[in-house]
């Protein structure tokens, strides 16, 4: 037990470490969202429109600026929470194979990948909600902030899958960035105020949006939708964990990568 819970903080110190090196992610962090959250207040209209909200089953009227930030900062957190766990797991993976071959235990290494999303993801949505706080009249910043750490794990969750299974790094930016702008394009109130397109509250980002919406410009907050935020995470975590414990590299395959190197 005690063996178990070393190697998980030393894998957690060195996962941080690692996001902590890796120069573009933190300035996608410090800088991209508040950038995109500004762009979405100066280049939308302050016109008054009327959105559906499911969460709430009524109607609610905001200025569309203030109803694009919401939508730009979700936008903004998935796309960096998916990067920087798609980065870091992708890149370790040459390492994870050499510690697991050396008899390193597979499960604090898979549960620090895991832990890791997760304070990125609450610091993420930390960050954002103080952004959105002094950017919007925000009438409910607790369950904001929780939701938007929950759209950080299901991306995280994601960037962690597909670490763990494309070839490339382009292939996963790709992935992560289109995902990323189709979930958030869908449900964006400015462009689809009735919310009605087929099949939209199968993303991953139905419930965070209404709940976010619901947050930030009503005084209700629909807890019910927040949860299926938590069913996201908790799949895309689930999923990327099985992924990485079933993978089971060889000696044989190692060499062969070794030998291909020093050729």
């Amino acid at each position: 037990m005690k063996l178990s819970w070393t190697a998980f903080t030393e894998l957690l110190r060195c996962t941080l470490l690692g996001h902590l090196r890796n120069r573009l992610a933190l300035v996608l962090a410090v800088a991209f969202i508040p950038v995109w959250i500004a762009v979405a207040r100066l280049c939308t209209s302050d016109e008054v429109v009327r959105i559906w909200l499911d969460a709430i089953s009524a109607p609610v009227s905001a200025p569309a600026s203030q109803a694009g930030q919401v939508a730009s900062a979700l936008g903004a957190i998935t796309m960096v929470a998916g990067f920087i766990a798609f980065t870091e797991t992708f890149q370790s993976r040459q390492m994870d194979r050499r510690l697991l071959l050396a008899g390193y235990p597979r499960l604090p290494m898979l549960l620090a990948k895991l832990a890791a999303v997760a304070l990125t993801a609450a610091l993420l949505a930390l960050y954002t909600t103080i952004l959105l706080w002094i950017s919007l009249p925000v009438r409910h910043a607790v369950p904001l902030a929780l939701v938007l750490a929950g759209a950080g794990l299901a991306y995280g969750g994601i960037g962690l899958l597909l670490g763990s299974l494309v070839r490339g790094e382009l292939e996963g930016f790709f992935l992560i960035i289109m995902l990323s702008l189709v979930d958030t394009g869908l449900q964006n109130p400015v462009f689809n105020t009735l919310m009605d397109v087929a099949g939209v509250s199968a993303l991953p980002l139905y419930g965070v949006n209404q709940l976010a919406l619901s947050s930030a410009l009503t005084p209700q907050s629909a807890w019910s939708h927040g949860l299926l935020s938590l069913t996201w995470s908790a799949a895309t975590g689930a999923l990327a964990l099985l992924v990485l414990h079933t993978h089971r590299p060889s000696r044989s395959s190692m060499s062969r990568r070794a030998g291909a190197k020093a050729g």
